[in-house]
């Protein structure tokens, strides 16, 4: 192992073992399951802003999002940040105070599938039951795509075999967030945010010098046929060019729509202290997703001239481009101890981004198992220590199936993240809109769109988008609005939700 090595592994190495402590110190604050999911609602303003957003973007935006820049030009990449920007602050302004207030008036609930059950006074427990699976489907493959950038960022950096560095990393994520609960992943989801900010910037900034500056960047872009283009794409590997017309930017600029339904999100907002401190979290978490995205998808650019002057690799797949954040660090690191070190930095950032999503999806898919199910389901009564121990082991259960699914290595991470993001927005996202906005919804409806727009995100993607055409467009658009019109026709050929339901709406819609 050469000295850069032995560097990046003491700065990897330390970073871990600062986020397994944290895990030990919040280990002795969970006396219940509502400590160990939700944290007992104790959130301050920053973690929340920050751990909300360090757990959605995930390792998504340090290798998929790049990748997808490097590899086909800025039009989808840059259509789906802007359509996550918009989904991130309407989030924020519409969704989180009114669901900070419904779930604690509705039994104080702790996870999002209690919520729903709550809320329409679902007593066949048929709509806490369904909630729970639909957690279970989509997190644990998100989950896996998690491991599997842990597995890559490990095998290309220092050329050891993938599965055994994806079992690893995966174990020590397991660690931390099976000791410490919510409030340990989101401590360590602030922290990440940060060295995921300063590996940003570090990459940003060695990127431009070493590809030749800002202007030969621009002009190495320019060569390549709707590179630059927001309506275009152009593959590097091929030389292949298409168009990116007005229905593709719709279904892409949907990314957004997926944010009304991200239970690792949304449970952010029902943990923070105090309501009247989310305006300050929602500003620093907008400002965080702008820049942050911006600066993702210009490293994918950057990097194309980083290749063409032999810095690094040319990348022959979207799957290969991934690593991009990976080989610029690899390559700063030979410039010195001290570079090496900053090498370090930028590959926990990775780490970190890794982390702050797996943690928050593993606790959400445990919660659903063992509070949900097994407690909520089948009334399976055990005393507060006990739970915590049943939702430990749960959650360890769920990430060895994670880790199953991310064994193979030329999983891309972008089209893992895609279809599971697609997945909550169409299940859960009109189900968390109507049940916070519509008086009149029941919850039969709340079944129907749930159920519908989960399908439908199955059918979507791969029976009717490979029609090609005006049918290959992302399939969380479809599915979302589909789940929408569910909602309302079904709600309205229903009997009308109680006396008891509608006034506890009018009472939360009441505060002010």
């Amino acid at each position: 192992m050469t000295t850069a090595q032995v560097c990046i592994m003491i700065s990897i190495i330390l970073y871990m073992g600062i986020v397994i402590a944290i895990g030990l110190v919040f280990s002795k604050k969970n006396k219940s399951a509502d400590d160990f999911y939700l944290g007992g609602r104790k959130l301050g303003p920053l973690v929340t802003a920050m751990s909300a957003e360090a757990s959605d973007m995930s390792s998504w935006l340090l290798m998929g999002l790049p990748g997808v820049a490097y590899f086909s030009g800025i039009a989808e990449a840059s259509w789906t940040a802007i359509g996550l920007a918009i989904g991130t602050y309407f989030n924020w302004l519409i969704v989180a105070k009114r669901i900070r207030r419904y779930s604690q008036k509705a039994n104080n609930s702790i996870t999002l599938p209690d919520f729903f059950s709550n809320r329409y006074r679902d007593g066949s427990k048929l709509l806490l039951f369904i909630s729970a699976v639909v957690i279970v489907i989509f997190f644990i493959p998100y989950t896996a795509s998690g491991f599997v950038a842990c597995g890559k960022l490990f095998s290309n950096l220092f050329g050891v075999d993938y599965f055994p560095a994806m079992i690893i990393s995966a174990l020590v994520i397991v660690a931390y967030t099976a000791l410490g609960g919510f409030l340990a992943a989101s401590t360590t989801d602030f922290i990440q945010s940060i060295v995921m900010s300063i590996a940003l910037v570090i990459v940003l900034g060695f990127g431009v010098s070493a590809a030749g500056g800002l202007d030969a960047v621009i002009a190495n872009a320019n060569e390549l046929t709707g590179y630059l283009s927001l309506t275009a794409t152009h593959d590097v590997a091929t030389g292949a060019t298409g168009s990116y017309n007005a229905l593709t930017i719709v279904s892409t600029l949907a990314w957004g729509l997926g944010y009304f339904g991200m239970p690792h999100i949304l449970l952010r907002f029902m943990a923070i202290n105090n309501e009247k401190k989310l305006t300050l979290s929602r500003r620093v978490a907008s400002i965080w997703v702008v820049i942050s995205l911006g600066v993702a998808v210009c490293i994918g650019i950057i990097g194309y001239s980083m290749s063409l002057k032999e810095v690094i690799p040319m990348f022959e797949s979207k799957s290969a481009a991934e690593s991009i954040i990976v080989q610029i660090a690899s390559t700063l690191s030979g410039y010195g101890i001290i570079f090496a070190f900053v090498a370090g930095i930028i590959l926990a950032g990775i780490l970190a981004s890794t982390m702050s999503t797996a943690d928050s999806q593993l606790l959400a898919a445990s919660s659903s198992v063992s509070h949900n199910i097994v407690s909520g389901v089948f009334g399976k009564k055990s005393s507060p220590k006990a739970s915590v121990i049943i939702a430990r082991a749960t959650l360890v259960i769920i990430s060895v199936i994670a880790m199953f699914l991310a064994i193979n290595p030329n999983s891309s991470v972008f089209d893992i993240v895609s279809f599971a993001w697609a997945g909550f927005g169409a299940a859960f996202g009109p189900v968390v809109l109507f049940a916070l906005f519509w008086r009149r919804s029941n919850r039969y409806g709340a079944l129907a769109g749930m159920i519908s727009g989960g399908v439908m995100v199955f059918v979507w993607k791969y029976l009717i988008a490979p029609l090609g055409g005006v049918f290959a467009i992302y399939e969380l658009l479809p599915a979302f609005l589909i789940a929408c019109i569910a909602i309302v026709v079904v709600s309205l050929a229903t009997p009308a939700p109680s006396k008891e339901i509608t006034d506890e709406f009018d009472e939360v819609k009441a505060m002010k």
